[in-house]
Order: C-alpha cells, then sequence, then structure tokens
C-alpha cells in the first residue's frame, strides 16, 4: 500500500470514528516532508465538513500571575522560575469589566480569564465568582477560565456563577510527565477534569511540544486527550523562557513540517472538537503560517499569558490572506 492510499484509509477512519491505532498515528508523524502537502490536503476534507472555513480569533487574558507553588519546568509563572514577569494577585473587577466590554463591543463569543495557581482557598474562590456573577450581569459574555484544580463545591460555585468552560491541559504524555513537574501528578490532572466535565462544563484541553519528548509521547498526549474528548485542544509549542529551567531547550527539532504534522494528527483523532495553534506558531510555522488552517479552526492574538504574540490586525491578515474568514473570540 502507497504512502497516499494508506493517509486515505485513515482519513476515512476520522469521518466513521474508528479507532485510530498508534502505529497509524506514528505513521503521521514520521510521514516523508514531500508528503505533507498530500496530508495537508486530505485532512482539510475533515476540517472543512466540521469546520467549514472559518477561524476562530482567540484572546488570552492574564487575570492573576506569578507566585505559583507548582514546579512546572516550561512556566515563567512557577515556584521555581526566575522570569523576569509581572507578579500580581487577582486584577480589579474594573479590569475584568473593561475587558468584559471590549468582548460584548467587539462581539466576541467568549471572555477567558487565566489564573496562575493550583489551587485557591475558598475565599479566593467566592471573590472570583463574584466577579463572573457582576459580569454575567453587565456583560453577558461567554466564559472561559484556566484556573488550577478546583474542589467539586468550588467548581460548582464557578458554574452557578456563569463560568461555562474550563481550560485544563495534559501539557505532555503521560510516561515524561515527571520529567516537566513533580509537585502534582498527570493522574490529579485527568481527575481534575473528569470531575469539571461531570458537573457539565465544557473542557478545553491541549498540550505543549518541544518540552524533550519523544513522539511516542506526543501520541500518548494526543490519545488522552481524544479520551476525554474536549470542546477545544490547543497546542502549544514550545517558547523558552528566560528565567525558566526549560530556557536552554533544544527546539531544533520543531520544523514547520513537524509542527503541521502534530496538528494534522491532532485534527484526525479529534475531528469534531476545535483545534487550536497557541503559543509558538509565529516562531516555528514562519513562512508556513497559512497552511496550518488546513488542520486547525482556532488561533491565538496578542499574546499567551507571559509571552508576546502577533497583534489581532497583523493575526486577521494571515488569516484572511490565506483564504478563510475569521471570527474574533475572547476564549
Amino acid at each position: 500500500m502507497t504512502r497516499s492510499s494508506n493517509m486515505s484509509k485513515i482519513l476515512q477512519k476520522s469521518f466513521d470514528t474508528e479507532s485510530f491505532s498508534r502505529e497509524e498515528a506514528m505513521e503521521i508523524l514520521d510521514l516523508s516532508d514531500d508528503c505533507l502537502l498530500t496530508l495537508l490536503d486530505l485532512v482539510y476534507v475533515i476540517r472543512k465538513k466540521y469546520k467549514g472555513n472559518t477561524v476562530g480569533i482567540q484572546i488570552l487574558t492574564n487575570a492573576r500571575s506569578g507566585n505559583c507553588s507548582q514546579n512546572c519546568a516550561y512556566c515563567a509563572q512557577s515556584r521555581d522560575s526566575k522570569a523576569g514577569i509581572s507578579k500580581y494577585r487577582l486584577v480589579p473587577y474594573e479590569k475584568l469589566l473593561h475587558d468584559g466590554h471590549i468582548a460584548r463591543d467587539k462581539n466576541l463569543a467568549r471572555h477567558c480569564i487565566g489564573l496562575s495557581g493550583i489551587r485557591f482557598n475558598d475565599s479566593e474562590i467566592n471573590e472570583f465568582a463574584d466577579y463572573v456573577k457582576n459580569l454575567k450581569k453587565e456583560v453577558g459574555t461567554h466564559i472561559c477560565c484556566s484556573i488550577g484544580f478546583l474542589t467539586l463545591q468550588q467548581a460548582r460555585k464557578l458554574k452557578d456563577a456563569g463560568v461555562n468552560r474550563i481550560n485544563h491541559n495534559l501539557n505532555t504524555g503521560r510516561n515524561f510527565y515527571s520529567s516537566i513537574c513533580t509537585t502534582h501528578t498527570y493522574d490529579e490532572r485527568i481527575a481534575n477534569i473528569r470531575m469539571l466535565q461531570g458537573i457539565g462544563f465544557e473542557i478545553c484541553c491541549g498540550g505543549i511540544i518541544g518540552l524533550g519528548e519523544s513522539k511516542t509521547d506526543v501520541i500518548d498526549m494526543l490519545f488522552e486527550i481524544r479520551d476525554i474528548n474536549p470542546q477545544s485542544v490547543p497546542i502549544n509549542f514550545l517558547i523558552p523562557l528566560e528565567g525558566t529551567a526549560l530556557a536552554a531547550a533544544d527546539t531544533s527539532h520543531l520544523s514547520p513540517e513537524y509542527c503541521l504534522k502534530i496538528l494534522c494528527l491532532t485534527r484526525l483523532l479529534m475531528p469534531k472538537s476545535d483545534i487550536r495553534c497557541a503559543a509558538g506558531r509565529e516562531v516555528y510555522l514562519k513562512g508556513k503560517e497559512k497552511l496550518m488552517f488546513y488542520a486547525v479552526d482556532s488561533i491565538f492574538a496578542s499574546g499567551y499569558l507571559t509571552a508576546g504574540g502577533q497583534s489581532i490586525e497583523d493575526t486577521i491578515k494571515l488569516v484572511t490572506d490565506a483564504g478563510f474568514q475569521y471570527k474574533i473570540e475572547s476564549a
């Protein structure tokens, strides 16, 4: 069987929602670079079926920065990081209200609020829940939060307040996880997500490529995410930040071709989810960013918590120049 015919078989599996094998997933990542355009054309058939030709432009806001108790090696906000970032507790309500008005006035579909930290006491959750309640009354936008581990009571508090979706990334494969974080476990992450799903939250769950993981680790992560069946899957490519444990990480293997194959595999495994190319696209896909839209239907603009990004205007131009329609979402 030729590579092209085998890829067509894999494409049909994605339409029929049959189970991919890990061997077939590896075949995608090992595909010769000169077959990439063929792969993109095949994957685009799935992307168009479920997502049309629209690209959601997401805006990410950092509402609580730094001072995290965890030791995640990639993160500028971790307890071990020496990165020169701003550190602050929950921003004033007026700041969130201001951003909420921007979201509403620009007809944004979602307002995302990221808070550093892994656990929060009940008084912190109560304060934030009051913020969300007021935002819902005054602005009414769909709210997504990245907020670490929650107790069942805290999660219900936020859901009752009006939070619609929660982001909680797996970040890498199970077997590699202890190489990037030892202050909590992979199973704790999955248990947190399952609890959130159990009480009705939408889930955003993805990972980071370039942490030192193998292709097998990437595949393991994507299969775990597929089992979770999230509404949204953000794929980040590591931006080594000065002051973090991975500041000197070797990311030379993150060629545009390899990054695009990972995005294609993510679409094949989760054809109905929003697939988002998140941090690092401006670095690793430079010159070939337009090709990512054959697989992804969502991207970020204006930065990634503690790292800068492409402006909204330039991001819109990227989307339209590639022949796609855009919508701006605060996600």
